[in-house]
């Protein structure tokens, strides 16, 4: 069940203008009611130096859904899913700790993260996707926020070969089992050769922006209101 927490006492700069590096601004705070209101219009937080700093990327990486070919990806994709067993929202801290494990390399997700993340989860607005193999063990995972048709990843991590490649695609199903698919928005941020190998795109900050506006306005998928 969601619950729309109180606003936040900061306004969000425009995401529209912004540095070479896509940032925002700097400072405010990790309130659920901040943070929803960062996503809605574009922006996401990650720590910098000490500091808490909010990005807009421009270009900004998806990951296109309801696509002719199907959204799922490659044959090694779909080859990998079948893997796993994908579940929503059944281990969220442990993923969370998994992707914020300091020994990982280029780690942002503080311990203030952590728990913000975790306020927002217990409001019903961060999910995590997990991929179980057939002997119950946690093979991999990710997490976000999601806000109506926006699904924002933040992070994904595994501990068995193609892990998070099946949570991946297991979110994929989950967002184009919505009869509302090609209107809804996966976004990972910025782009990476990884990231590449799943379907993943560059598109202008411009039209990023655009269809933010009109997925936020959807239903969260059902998945992420009653599990699976």
């Amino acid at each position: 069940m969601l619950v729309e927490p109180p606003p936040s006492r900061w306004l969000i700069p425009s995401p529209r203008r912004t540095d070479a590096e896509g940032l925002v601004g700097i400072g405010a705070d990790l309130e659920p009611g901040t943070l929803l209101a960062a996503y809605r219009v574009g922006a996401f937080p990650m720590p910098v130096d000490g500091l808490l700093a909010w990005f807009s990327p421009d270009p900004r990486t998806v990951i296109p859904l309801a696509r002719p070919t199907g959204g799922t990806g490659s044959r090694t994709l779909r080859r990998a899913r079948r893997k796993f067993d994908i579940r929503v929202d059944t281990a969220f801290e442990r993923v969370v700790a998994a992707c914020g494990d300091p020994r990982r390399p280029g780690g942002w997700i503080t311990p203030e993260m952590t728990e913000a993340y975790a306020a927002l989860h217990r409001l019903g607005w961060a999910h995590s996707v997990e991929s179980w193999t057939p002997d119950e063990q946690l093979g991999g995972g990710l997490f976000g926020v999601a806000v109506g048709g926006l699904f924002a990843a933040e992070s994904m991590f595994h501990v068995v070969t193609d892990g998070s490649k099946a949570a991946v695609v297991g979110l994929i199903e989950i967002l184009e089992d919505e009869p509302d698919a090609a209107r809804r928005v996966l976004d990972v941020q910025w782009s990476s050769a990884h990231l590449a190998t799943l379907g993943a795109i560059e598109v202008r900050r411009a039209d990023y922006l655009r269809s933010v506006e009109q997925a936020t306005a959807l239903p969260q998928p059902a998945a992420f209101t009653t599990g699976t």
